[in-house]
């Protein structure tokens, strides 16, 4: 895919990946100069998984057109907690966790975008300099900037407001994301913030911010946000878990195989915008694919994202166990494996499934044991009480997890 300056904006929409902008006209202008643009994440997890790394993946394009990107880990923003869409206040992370996530980050941003070389990427932390901005000045310089009756009613603050738990540390978050903004045009020259369509208070709070500032100083800041939508199941959630957990981007965490697994149980609703999002390839033909067969479609999606995330070998790996999983015997050399003596003792069978993780407790193995749901080399499993004793065996549950268990 060429991607160029003049052409990018329609690139990014064509591909369906903008929601929204504080002054579209503008901002189409923008595409056609020079453009510094920066997004952020908190660093609550040691790895990016899937469903972060949207903004990643459009950042990708703005590098390969020839813009600024700017990374911005917040690790002070993180010490708060980005009260968007939650229900209950997010757990505090320590200080040493926050650094070390950061570090692990950094990994997988390099996925997508280049750190070296010309026009590389940089990755800046809001805690350096949060960390000598005292309290009142911040207050006095930013804070009197801000309604809190206009906060309050910003979607950012509805469910935390609804629970009755919204905390002030928490309604800090929208000023700290605001002047985050505003340092960075400082500085860097920074004049587009991108970021999920659920981030638009922030990003809006930011761009008025700004605006203020220009007001009262005479300053001359361009700054204006951009959204993308948000990669969300059939219902309602966020992209990037599985029933298995995670999908990481930190290989170290999860293996090709279950990368792939988890790529290819995308709900068909979300598929065309995982290609738009992860490949380069055409849209019209992305379309036809999907329209013609949703299946093919998925195993070429995982292929291609597995293939761009872990490399082409394990792409073709994972792939090949998929086939010899699904497709032929029900078992492979590459799959996912794990060593329990006990199988060879003799052990029942839900004790079994809850020790290898398959279910979470016996409780759930009898469960699905009574609704047919768990199989045994590919016999479908009746008794709860059943023994089982072998040198290796298969377990399935459902049609998505296998996983061989061995004695030794």
């Amino acid at each position: 895919m060429n991607i160029t300056k003049e052409n990018l904006f329609d690139v990014l929409s064509e591909r369906g990946l903008i929601k929204q902008g504080t002054d579209m006209e503008n901002i189409k202008k923008m595409f056609q100069g020079n453009i510094t643009v920066y997004t952020g994440t908190d660093p609550t997890a040691d790895s990016l998984h899937i469903g972060h790394c949207v903004p990643a993946c459009i950042m990708r394009r703005f590098q390969m057109a020839g813009h600024k990107v700017i990374i911005l880990v917040g690790g002070a923003t993180a010490a708060i907690g980005d009260p968007t869409g939650k229900t209950e206040m997010r757990q505090m992370l320590s200080k040493e966790q926050i650094e070390k996530n950061i570090e692990a980050i950094k990994k997988s941003y390099s996925k997508f975008l280049k750190f070296d070389g010309d026009n590389p990427a940089i990755i800046v932390n809001n805690a350096d300099w949060f960390k000598d901005y005292s309290y009142t000045d911040f207050m006095r310089e930013v804070g009197v900037h801000f309604n809190i009756n206009k906060m309050l009613t910003n979607d950012i603050y509805a469910n935390r407001l609804a629970e009755g738990g919204l905390t002030f540390f928490e309604m800090g978050y929208m000023l700290m994301q605001a002047y985050d903004f505003v340092y960075l045009n400082k500085k860097y020259g920074c004049n587009l913030e991108w970021g999920g369509s659920d981030q638009w208070g922030n990003i809006v709070a930011g761009v008025e911010l700004g605006r203020k500032l220009n007001f009262l100083d005479g300053g001359n800041r361009v700054m204006e946000g951009i959204t993308n939508p948000l990669l969300l199941t059939p219902e309602g959630k966020k992209m990037g878990k599985t029933e298995k957990g995670a999908i990481w981007i930190d290989s170290n965490k999860i293996s090709a195989y279950d990368f792939y697994q988890g790529i290819y149980q995308t709900p068909d609703a979300c598929v065309e915008m995982m290609f738009a999002l992860f490949t380069d390839e055409p849209m019209d033909k992305v379309r036809k694919m999907i329209k013609d067969d949703i299946v093919n479609a998925k195993k070429v999606l995982s292929y291609e994202i597995t293939k761009f995330i872990q490399g082409e070998e394990k792409a073709k790996e994972a792939q090949k166990t998929t086939e010899e999983i699904f497709a032929g015997s029900g078992k492979s050399e590459n799959m996912n494996t794990v060593v329990y003596p006990k199988l060879a003792e003799g052990v029942n069978v839900c004790e079994m499934l809850a020790d290898v993780k398959v279910c979470a407790s016996r409780g759930e193995a009898r469960r699905l044991i009574a609704q047919a749901g768990i199989s045994i080399d590919g016999n479908k499993i009746a008794d709860d009480k059943l023994m089982i004793k072998s040198n290796e065996i298969v377990v399935s549950k459902g049609k998505k997890l296998h996983l061989k268990v061995v004695a030794q």
